[in-house]
């Protein structure tokens, strides 16, 4: 993200809308404007100092335009980037970039979603491929089942490992009073349950939950004097390698390498900088892959890194501590969500789930197919010094 200034934004507010099961007759726009509403309560501000408004969902082409009718805000900058689960985390570059030019001085980024009420179908119609639908593939499930048994045959990874993912997720959940999940989870019980696609079970797979919610950005100098510690983004990036899982150049290697490395010079830091890591955890293979390709472990050693506990509240690496799109929700598009929990972690709002002495998070987001990865790093006040 050539030309972006390390630590010239700050996240001052974040907030979940209603998630899980929302109300009836809720739609995807009540949600976004909910998550502003409390966002914009978290850090003291009122929806007249906002003047920039991001957003992104599935269930409306025009989310910008409906969501400033909606918050009677005609004169705001906009932006309405689409690149799947990753959006938020391309948001925060544009919204900084949009910050530093001017363009506005307070910006909400916000996402809402009522797919678990309204269904797959009604939340995010498949589009036709030429190329792919013929064959009848159960996405986006299939797709991400390719990847996973492709980095079993290569680098000897178990069907185990990946239910690794699922139980430090589960853990984590149970750290979290508002987790969908809140029954413990073992290993055994994630390979023997539900077939979905082979080699995945139901609980390799993310929740179908209604949800949203909102951050708020500002400039670093402003983000001074609100009310709350400010969130500042040391490092951006992003990639798109495909857009359909049969033409992605390794089905291993996730575009996650490029935009991780593109936030890392930007921040000036490494991963054994990081304290707390959120990873887009759709599916258990998503986990293994961002770790690999973000730095924590070399490629074909996520299987075993992940063994034993090690990214649950007891391991040596805190891992997607609310829980995850696992265990703790996932309205379709999660990358917001992940955004969220970062922030309450560098801030010490945690409670039983906070990591000790967090200064600096790492946030990867997920698009498509394994398609869009976009990449922030966030630190304290003190990793401006």
């Amino acid at each position: 993200m050539n030309g972006l200034v390390r630590g010239s934004a700050a996240i001052i507010g974040a907030a979940e809308s209603d998630i899980g099961s929302v109300a009836a007759l809720l739609s995807p726009i009540d949600l976004m404007a909910q998550g502003i509403q409390r966002a914009l309560e978290d850090c003291g501000l009122s929806l007249s100092d906002v003047d920039g408004v991001f957003c992104a969902t599935s269930q409306a082409r025009t989310s910008a335009m409906s969501l400033v009718e909606y918050l009677g805000m005609p004169d705001v900058y906009t932006d309405s980037t689409i690149v799947g689960g990753s959006s938020f985390e391309v948001h925060v570059a544009h919204a900084q970039a949009a910050l530093a030019a001017g363009l506005c001085k307070v910006a909400v980024v916000a996402y809402g979603s009522t797919q678990r009420t309204v269904g797959r179908r009604g939340s995010s119609p498949r589009e036709f491929n030429a190329y792919e639908t013929p064959y009848k593939p159960f996405l986006p499930a299939t797709a991400y089942a390719m990847a996973a048994h492709r980095h079993m045959h290569e680098f000897g990874t178990k069907r185990e490992h990946l239910a690794e993912v699922a139980v430090a997720a589960r853990d984590w959940a149970l750290t979290n009073p508002v987790a969908w999940e809140k029954k413990p989870l073992t290993i055994a019980d994630v390979v023997n349950a539900r077939p979905i696609s082979d080699p995945f079970t139901v609980r390799d797979i993310c929740l179908v939950t209604d949800g949203g919610g909102a951050i708020v950005m500002t400039t670093a100098e402003r983000a001074k004097s609100m009310a709350k510690p400010a969130v500042y983004v040391l490092g951006c990036g992003q990639s798109i390698t495909h857009a359909s899982i049969t033409s992605m150049p390794n089905l291993t290697h996730t575009g996650a390498i490029q935009s991780g490395a593109q936030a890392y010079k930007m921040a000036g830091m490494k991963a054994s900088d990081i304290d707390v890591l959120a990873l887009y955890d759709a599916f258990t293979i998503n986990t293994i892959l961002f770790l690999e390709d973000l730095g924590f472990c070399k490629k074909g050693e996520g299987g075993p890194f992940v063994a034993n506990g090690h990214i649950g509240p007891k391991g040596g690496l805190a891992v997607n501590t609310n829980g995850g799109g696992l265990s703790y929700c996932h309205p379709g598009m999660y990358g917001l969500f992940l955004l969220i929990e970062a922030v309450r972690q560098l801030r010490g709002e945690r409670g039983a789930g906070q990591v000790k002495g967090a200064k600096t998070a790492i946030v990867h987001g997920n698009g498509g197919v394994l398609s869009a990865q976009a990449t922030v790093i966030l630190g304290t006040e003190a990793t401006l010094r």
